[in-house]
């Protein structure tokens, strides 16, 4: 075996998730382990100043914090970062529901793989609107020779494959600039991702998705919302308000400046006024000699209850029009940064009568020892939940696409993610072009791919 590929790196590839916020850019790098638990090998976060309600509105600044977070992430981990799986959002973001039918020639043998990713490719060629694009298509329930009702068809004999699919559309301008703000970073995209969907990946258990459940990603400029049921993804929406909105509202209404209100926000917000009393006081310093601002710990609560309802209103209408709101067994999950305001759960589930829980996406990581502490810690918290899922669905598009090479007789393609060091580190599966796209020129293929 060769020097530097270990037993667990050969079978477990390094994937990178870059979640490119409204309020952060953040690059987490890992692997499955052996007991099928998700190992952080790095962490880097840098400000996002290029990014509005979920869309790039500035491409320099946002890829200077890329490559800040990228560089940070890079040598936590010591992996050369080159390929990554990139989350998009934004108010643009549509869906839609559409049936399709494939009528298979070779009736000898039973349905496989290939013909529901047939299927599947014929969906992207659906004529959308002009300047809109199609990002995911998601199957839904299977109908195979009239028999509906069918969640796997595979190893199934059968003619007629029907297929209801959940099409995620989004802008072609955003798509291309999200690409862009990565191409400039050095990076290669080797998917894009609906952020809502990676989010679900880490802090929704399978049981939750079957019983039927709303995901409620609340981050600073968007608040994503993605229902399943009966295991399948019903419904998803953007919503162009996040807690940056109530940060606005903080500085307008108790007259302090932002990062007075974001602090104001994080140390002392409450999402029900009622909860707090009414003589507590937080005293916030005057600028340049003037006097010392009192602001109501109570007043301040009301002003965030106020957008908090908004918000949560916007939720619950998609929740109504998606025709699940009586069969979500599992409530709803809110997981994002704005699922650390104090009394959020309380106040949804006024308002929606469902139950809620925050989202942590601590239940698929492992303890990596190498990880300082803090850093393990901070993963734990619901603001990484949709890097960390993108990072699952990264690993698991490539253990797919290995699987795929393994099971046909085509030649293998896959692209090596170094270490700094140029040490392999692990084998990266790509969608990318070209059969054979080595990193590092100087390392010869046959090394690899024996």
């Amino acid at each position: 075996m060769e020097k530097g590929i270990t037993k667990q790196s050969k079978s477990s590839p390094i994937v990178v998730g870059l979640d490119i916020g409204t309020t952060k850019i953040c690059v987490i790098i890992g692997r499955r382990n052996d007991h099928g638990k998700i190992e952080v090998l790095g962490l880097g976060k840098a400000e996002s100043a290029g990014v509005t309600r979920g869309v790039v509105s500035n491409i320099a600044k946002t890829v200077k914090g890329i490559l800040q977070a990228v560089e940070e992430g890079s040598s936590q981990s010591n992996v050369d970062v080159k390929i990554v799986n990139v989350g998009i959002a934004g108010q643009h973001i549509k869906s839609l529901q559409h049936r399709g039918i494939f009528t298979r020639k070779d009736l000898s043998n039973e349905i496989s793989r290939n013909d529901i990713d047939r299927l599947i490719d014929d969906m992207f060629k659906l004529a959308m609107n002009p300047g809109e694009e199609i990002i995911h298509v998601l199957p839904q329930e299977f109908t195979v020779d009239n028999e509906p009702g069918v969640k796997d068809p595979v190893g199934m004999a059968g003619v007629r494959l029907e297929a209801n699919f959940h099409i995620i559309t989004g802008q072609v301008t955003a798509i291309k600039n999200i690409m862009k703000c990565v191409d400039q970073g050095g990076l290669e995209t080797q998917d894009l991702i609906l952020e809502p969907l990676a989010s679900s990946e880490s802090v929704l258990s399978e049981e939750e998705k079957e019983a039927g459940v709303v995901l409620v990603d609340i981050g600073g400029g968007t608040t994503d919302v993605a229902i399943f049921h009966e295991g399948i993804i019903r419904h998803t929406a953007v919503i162009p308000f996040g807690g940056n909105s109530v940060t606005e509202d903080i500085r307008e209404g108790c007259s302090v400046m932002r990062n007075q209100a974001e602090l104001l926000k994080v140390k002392f917000g409450s999402a029900l006024a009622e909860e707090n009393k009414e003589n507590e006081i937080i005293c916030v310093p005057g600028l340049r000699g003037r006097d010392p601002k009192e602001i109501s710990v109570k007043n301040l609560a009301f002003v965030i209850q106020a957008r908090m309802e908004e918000i949560i209103e916007h939720v619950y209408y998609e929740i109504k029009s998606s025709g699940y709101e009586k069969r979500l067994i599992g409530g709803i999950v809110v997981t994002g940064g704005g699922a650390l305001l104090k009394h959020l759960p309380q106040l949804i589930e006024y308002v929606t009568g469902l139950d809620c829980r925050v989202g942590y996406p601590n239940e698929h990581l492992a303890k990596n020892e190498s990880l300082p502490k803090n850093v393990y810690e901070d993963l734990k918290s619901p603001m990484y939940a949709t890097g960390i899922g993108l990072l699952i669905k990264g690993i698991e598009k490539v253990e797919h696409e290995l699987h795929k090479e393994k099971s046909s007789s085509k030649p293998s393609q896959v692209v090596v993610q170094t270490s700094v060091t140029g040490k392999p580190r692990g084998l990266f599966a790509s969608l990318l072009e070209g059969t054979k796209k080595f990193i590092k020129d100087d390392i010869p293929d046959q090394d690899f791919l024996k």
